[in-house]
């Protein structure tokens, strides 16, 4: 059975409830259920139901299908590129849930606006609206939803970009649909796990990824996912030069636009159509093609797709010579992006081809300028390389590092089971070998006892290997800490870098202002306005010099952590080692949530001086508590009003031939049921996916091997504190 048939049996049988329906409620919240059905087969007509089940929610004050009928509205605008009249209805929906407090509503909502923004290429905006919706979907365990939002934020921060993100939240995503077996949204995500492969120039893992895609796609019968998999295929195969395979694809994603409606692939796969066409000199029906594309995309009024139709007659008219005519379709390209946060690679060839045709009809100031611009994107492509260089085994760890734990916990069980059954065999041999005892005497008794050694010696192996696996199972949560907060510096160190640049950038403007003034002459520069251009300069450096101090600090302070443990001793400041560790965590904290804010206190007894410790063991064993003070706060922060400060403390104090160390928090606390276990490996109280349990089992085993000892004070609801004493 396609999807379409199953959509449609969908419908005929909701169609029957609602005929059915003994209140109007009832008949109301069925057929806001059929509109995401109907939505998949035909828009007009979703959006048509959606204004009618508004209209009756409102003549009986149902507030609730009034809610939701709008958010489903909504969402449907956003396809059909009517942005004002989304936000207009999701606005309506905001009032009335903030009224009737529908936290399963709520989250829907905001999932919707976030669509809507990053359907505008406004992605930053849509960061926000999703991590608000993740939030509450959590809290609901509304697993569908969690899926449907984590890829979402996906594939807004691979707009931007930020693969390590996007590959992150994929992950989270793909985790989720198989705990709820759901084949359809692993279709969505294969494919767009390929998008990410294609984005880092992989596309030997590109490929098999959009395969994968199609084939769950082809036996749910997705259109959608269909379409675009070969839409993004075909420009898997520009890349590569294919122009033959490039043009079947893109038009097979053409074919499959228009039937679902959506006029955006519809029109990018007809403009990769004809650029395949013009890539082999038939320009005449490239021309046709595109041109078609273009009424389409102005009718979708997505901006990229306005801007690649455009571009895209302008790159063929290029290639035909035809210089003149091809600028103003790359004026009109540009034109189209001015809202948006979109600063690719496509758009900085663009923006060179614009200036060779300038260059070529006399336009050498206009060329110029559009060279500048090129240069610019350039510029930000090749610094995002080195970013993407730097993280690139952090990203396919992440990726790959919960699938790892996971084979790894199995393994674990299986070698337990193994021990397990010798040992009931060794128990069976035993009980044979005393019955041949008491039968035979001494001489059976010695040959008995050889069996049983060799019997001791397949259980010691077996414990050999099983204590091999939980090492590297250990070994995997060390790397995934490091990981982690590379991830999380490498994100905040963008802050300062970004007030670097944009200093320096005003810097230059205002350089050239005193050179254009001391170029005067005969007195009409003006001393009093270059005295002021300085004084900014001055300004502006040492903003500079702040912000780049910042960055270095960063830095420093990531490699510090990331350095390899000899596990050799060494004097080490303690007090400046908690306050590093306090400040590499919240950095990593606010890297993942931008929305995270703590009071944080700090009480060093300055008496201490220098201890005999591995920093990296010890850091490692800091991070983790105060990581988990900050996850314990910030989990707290989301149940309560907003009378609630979350706060973090972190002290050192000289005792008789001891240091202690303490880390305080006022989250939740350590129920007193588990408060015994805490410690115990493969333990957490986090969710599922969000820990793996081992991280205070090494923090005890690192402790002890210092010679100290680490325990817990919580009282449940108030916070925990956890207690370190070290010999000096």
């Amino acid at each position: 059975m396609t999807n379409t048939q199953a959509q449609t049996k969908k419908i005929d049988s909701l169609n029957r409830l609602i005929s059915k329906a003994t209140s109007d409620t009832q008949r109301i919240n069925l057929a806001i259920t059929k509109l995401k059905f109907l939505g998949e087969l035909d828009l007009d007509s979703a959006v048509a139901d959606a204004i009618s089940i508004i209209q009756e929610s409102k003549n009986i004050q149902y507030k609730k299908g009034e809610a939701k009928a709008r958010i489903n509205l909504a969402g449907n605008y956003c396809f059909k590129g009517e942005y004002a009249a989304a936000k207009e209805n999701l606005d309506i929906s905001k009032q009335i849930l903030s009224q009737i407090k529908d936290s399963a509503a709520l989250a829907k909502m905001y999932n919707v606006y976030g669509f809507m923004y990053a359907m505008q290429n406004k992605f930053d905006t849509s960061h926000g609206f999703y991590n608000k919706a993740i939030e509450i979907a959590r809290l609901q365990n509304d697993k569908t939803l969690q899926a449907t939002i984590y890829q979402n934020n996906a594939i807004a921060y691979q707009q931007q970009s930020n693969y390590p993100q996007a590959l992150l939240n994929y992950q989270k995503a793909l985790t989720v649909s198989e705990e709820i077996n759901d084949e359809e949204g692993e279709a969505y995500i294969y494919l767009n796990i390929a998008i990410t492969y294609a984005s880092i120039d992989d596309p030997a893992r590109a490929e098999p990824s959009y395969f994968k895609a199609l084939a769950i796609a082809k036996k749910l019968g997705l259109k959608n996912v269909e379409a675009y998999a070969y839409a993004n295929l075909a420009s898997l195969y520009s890349d590569q030069n294919k122009s033959k395979e490039q043009y079947d694809v893109a038009m097979k994603a053409a074919k499959l636009g228009k039937e679902t409606g959506d006029q955006g692939i519809e029109a990018s796969s007809l403009s990769r159509a004809a650029m395949a066409l013009a890539d082999q000199n038939k320009f005449e029906d490239a021309e046709k093609i595109n041109g078609q594309a273009m009424i389409i995309a102005d009718s979708s009024k997505q901006p990229y797709n306005t801007y690649q139709t455009r571009a895209n007659m302008g790159a063929i008219l290029k290639m035909e010579n035809n210089y003149s005519k091809a600028i103003p379709y790359y004026e009109k390209a540009f034109q189209s992006l001015t809202d948006a946060d979109l600063y690719d690679e496509e758009v900085g060839t663009s923006y060179s081809n614009l200036s060779e045709c300038y260059e070529k009809t006399g336009q050498y100031q206009k060329s110029l300028a559009a060279y500048k611009i090129s240069s610019k994107i350039s510029d930000s492509i090749r610094s995002r390389e080195n970013v993407k260089k730097a993280t690139e085994l952090t990203m396919n760890y992440e990726f790959e590092k919960k699938q790892q734990i996971a084979k790894d916990e199995q393994q674990k069980q299986n070698d337990l089971a193994k021990t397990k059954q010798t040992a009931l065999l060794i128990g069976l041999i035993l009980t044979f070998i005393l019955a041949i005892v008491a039968f035979n005497g001494f001489k059976n008794k010695r040959k008995a006892n050889l069996q049983l050694q060799q019997q001791k010696q397949k259980v010691e192996s077996a414990l050999s290997e099983l204590k091999s696996t939980q090492a590297q199972l250990i070994q995997s949560e060390k790397m995934a800490s490091l990981g982690e907060l590379t991830a999380g510096i490498a994100h905040e160190i963008q802050n300062p870098l970004n007030f670097v640049n944009n200093f320096s950038e005003i810097n230059k403007e205002l350089i050239e202002e005193i050179e254009d003034e001391r170029s005067k002459v005969n007195g009409e520069g003006d001393e009093e306005l270059e005295t002021e251009l300085l004084s900014d300069i001055k300004r502006n450096t040492e903003k500079i010099i702040h912000h780049g101090k910042r960055a270095d600090a960063i830095v420093k302070g990531m490699l510090q952590h990331s350095r390899k443990s000899e596990g050799t001793k060494e004097l080490t400041d303690i007090n400046v080692l908690c306050n590093e560790y306090l400040r590499l965590s919240y950095h990593g904290m606010r890297a993942k949530d931008k929305e995270f804010n703590a009071t944080i206190n700090t009480d060093f007894d300055k008496s201490i001086g220098n201890i005999n410790i591995v920093p990296q063991d010890i850091g490692r064993v800091l991070l983790n508590l105060i990581n988990n003070a900050f996850y314990a706060t910030n989990e707290k922060k989301k149940l309560m009003a907003n009378g609630y400060e979350p706060m973090a403390k972190i002290s050192t104090k000289r005792l008789n031939d001891t240091i202690e160390i303490r880390v305080e928090d006022n989250g939740n606390g350590i129920p007193a049921s588990v408060k015994g276990k805490i410690f115990q490996p493969f333990f957490t109280t986090k969710p599922t996916g969000e820990g793996t349990g081992l991280g205070l089992s090494l923090s005890y085993d690192i402790v002890k091997a210092h010679g100290g000892e680490i325990k817990v004070e919580s009282k449940e609801g108030e916070g925990s504190e956890f207690i370190i004493n070290l010999p000096i």
